[in-house]
């Protein structure tokens, strides 16, 4: 016994009981759905990139590093279940898993982009030391850090999202005052760095 590729529903003949398509209709109708909430998955990791510049957490480097291995699996997962319906095989718990997925990259973005915008706490000055300067090209408009010695407990450096001004404006051993904020659901994010 197996499921229809489009409902899930069990079938014993070609046809389904439940919406009518064949198995080839079905994986057509199916492989039609992927394509688009891949597309809406794509978008929502697109705009993650800009929302994640303008209220840039203190730890964007794990939060990319996580959002980048998460990129991957889901897109892997997506071409998983494309060649299973292909052979006409059971997809049916990979596409819940895989459909579960692809609104996560829009929460994350919303998450990130409410945890800066309403948060209306006062701005926490540290003065602190530019350790080292790093510039990586990228697709959108590349990625600038300042490494800095760090002002929380447990860490050695903290890396700062920052633009091209502030990439400029600063070298190596320079003193500067960065301002944070807690973020509204406790995400801690860069409000800015200045010369003291």
């Amino acid at each position: 016994m197996t499921r229809c590729l489009d409902c899930g529903a069990e079938r014993l003949a070609d046809q389904c009981p439940a919406c009518g398509l064949t198995s080839a209709a079905a994986e057509v109708v199916l492989r039609r759905r992927l394509m688009q909430r891949t597309a809406f998955f794509l978008l929502g990791a697109v705009i993650f990139v800009p929302i994640s510049q303008l209220y840039a957490p203190l730890e964007i480097d794990s939060i990319f590093i996580f959002a980048g291995l998460f990129f991957f699996f889901v897109l892997g997962l997506g071409l998983l279940i494309e060649r299973r319906a292909r052979k006409r095989g059971e997809v049916e718990a990979l596409k819940r898993i895989y459909f579960g997925f692809i609104p996560l990259p829009w929460l994350l973005s919303g998450l990130l982009f409410i945890n800066g915008y309403f948060d209306r706490a006062q701005p926490r000055e540290h003065r602190t030391v530019v350790v080292e300067k790093f510039y990586m090209r990228g697709l959108v408009r590349g990625s600038r850090r300042l490494i800095v010695k760090s002002w929380r407990e447990g860490q050695r450096l903290e890396r700062l999202a920052v633009d091209r001004d502030d990439f400029d404006r600063f070298e190596r051993g320079d003193e500067i005052l960065v301002k944070s904020q807690p973020g509204l659901v406790g995400i801690p994010w860069v409000y800015g760095v200045y010369r003291p």
